[in-house]
């Protein structure tokens, strides 16, 4: 997780991630402030079940106000594989850093191999991540909803290289009337162990939608369907982690949590306690939440 130290709205990211919102009245030394008040007490919690929390604080240069969304640019792989992703906001490829592999290789992690796809940077082709990509790493299987951050091609080669069975479709919200796709696949979805939280709403195309529930069912999800409201309050974008003891926590904002229907609380946690903190000036700025700001790191222990 990334300690952010000038976060604020990123207007090269605005144009398509229609859950940024400017907080009128606010000084950019305030919204961040705000945000460094939520990523701590957030890191708080979650240290305080037992989950391995690596923060690592950003720098001031270079200007890079999204930097608390590590799991864009990065994503780590159970065979000490590290793949590093293109991003569609130029000031986002700043974030980044080779360092942080050094600082997770000093915590005992080890990386073999890193797979570079941030050369298709230079001919507008994007793939962001985590964000982009849901991975069921236990079935082998990758989700993507396309968008102009989510390139088909680019996902197909990753699932090649990484050994997904890949999972395409598109997905949309209502933005002043018109259907406009999403601009990441964990906006709307969540994938946990043996559940998926999901709104099959913002897949229009029905075969799509038959496609992708077939495909969670088959591997034996309790899939839990959301609303697009529940969807702008964040509540696609949790993450299931473990803590002591290999407990299971599924982590989430409070505006998700909040949003969520009593059936639906209890079909979750029937699967894992409900881990919930507030992130309103994330949300609101960011456009991103929980799940965003936690890149997982499967890497084998040297």
């Amino acid at each position: 997780m990334i300690r952010p130290v000038a976060f604020r709205m990123n207007e090269q990211t605005a144009v398509n991630n229609y859950y940024q919102k400017v907080l009128d009245g606010l000084l950019p030394a305030t919204v961040n402030a705000k945000a460094q008040q939520e990523f701590d007490t957030f890191v708080e919690k979650l240290r305080a079940v037992g989950v391995d929390v690596t923060v690592v604080e950003d720098t001031i240069n270079p200007d890079t106000p999204d930097s608390i969304f590590p799991n864009n640019w990065v994503s780590f792989h159970g065979n000490g594989d590290v793949a590093l992703y293109p991003m569609f906001a130029e000031n986002r490829r700043k974030e980044r850093r080779e360092d942080i592999l050094d600082i997770l290789e000093e915590k005992g992690f080890e990386i073999n191999n890193i797979v570079d796809y941030t050369s298709a940077e230079e001919d507008g082709f994007f793939l962001e991540g985590t964000g982009s990509l849901l991975l069921d790493r236990a079935n082998g299987k990758a989700y993507c909803a396309l968008s102009p951050r989510a390139d088909e091609e680019l996902f197909i080669e990753f699932c090649e290289d990484f050994d997904y069975a890949p999972v395409i479709f598109e997905a949309f919200q209502t933005v002043n009337g018109e259907r406009k796709l999403i601009y990441h696949t964990n906006v709307m979805m969540c994938l946990g162990e043996t559940f998926a939280v999901i709104c099959a709403d913002c897949i229009d195309d029905k075969k799509e939608r038959k496609m992708v529930l077939e495909n969670l069912k088959a591997d034996k999800k309790e899939v839990i369907l959301i609303t697009e409201a529940q969807v702008n309050n964040f509540a696609g974008n949790m993450l299931e982690v473990r803590g002591t003891n290999d407990k299971k926590y599924i982590v989430m904002s409070a505006s998700a949590h909040q949003s969520l229907t009593a059936k639906q609380i209890s079909q979750l946690e029937n699967h894992a306690e409900i881990l919930s903190s507030s992130l309103d000036t994330i949300e609101a700025c960011g456009g991103g939440s929980a799940r965003c700001m936690m890149a997982e790191v499967f890497l084998p222990r040297a």
